[in-house]
């Protein structure tokens, strides 16, 4: 775990609490990016963001270790964001009728609109971050660092401390390994 982080979520748990300002500042702006990736909207990835740190803080004794504090954090966030999403579901009424006539419902064949493609894109995103959580915390953390963040493979290197090889060896079998996942996820789903 990154020394600086871990030195200031001590200070933290230790009654400073703008030490979890430092934290704010540090990762606000690679979470958000992440963030608008899932839910689309910057404004419900804002909405995420406050609603993880603010969890983040108040489960910071929770917080164990064995992963970088940003992959704890981008767990709580990402079930803010599938919680966002879900809370901005459309709501359809089925009373759409004036003066008696049912008013004809206007006809939208634009690609996600249909409501079992939101579900299954839905389940995709769940089985996917299923499977995310079930990699090693290494492999996971390298995954999400270059595949969701779009870090390149150097700054992945030294957020982690680790050799450029390491982190493509890492990622690769992070890919690996998530592409078994989801097949056996698929199969199953099948049978």
């Amino acid at each position: 775990m990154n020394i600086d982080d871990r030195k200031l979520i001590d200070e933290c748990l230790n009654g400073q609490p703008n030490s979890f300002g430092a934290l704010v500042l540090r990762y606000q702006d690679r979470l958000f990016r992440a963030l608008v990736c899932i839910v689309s909207d910057p404004e419900d990835a804002y909405d995420a963001a406050q609603d993880a740190f603010l969890n983040a803080y108040l489960s910071l004794h929770s917080f164990k270790g064995d992963s970088e504090f940003y992959t704890w954090l981008y767990r709580i966030a990402f079930n803010a964001a599938i919680s966002q999403k879900r809370k901005k579901r459309p709501v359809v009424s089925l009373d759409q009728s004036r003066n008696g006539q049912t008013i004809p419902e206007p006809s939208d064949n634009s690609i996600g609109v249909r409501p079992d493609e939101r579900m299954e894109q839905s389940e995709d995103d769940a089985q996917l971050h299923e499977a995310i959580q079930r990699l090693s915390a290494e492999h996971r953390s390298v995954l999400v660092l270059k595949d969701i963040d779009g870090m390149k493979y150097e700054e992945i290197a030294e957020f982690l401390k680790v050799p450029i090889g390491t982190v493509r060896s890492r990622l690769h079998r992070a890919r690996l390994e998530l592409k078994i996942l989801l097949s056996a996820h698929d199969t199953d789903s099948i049978s």
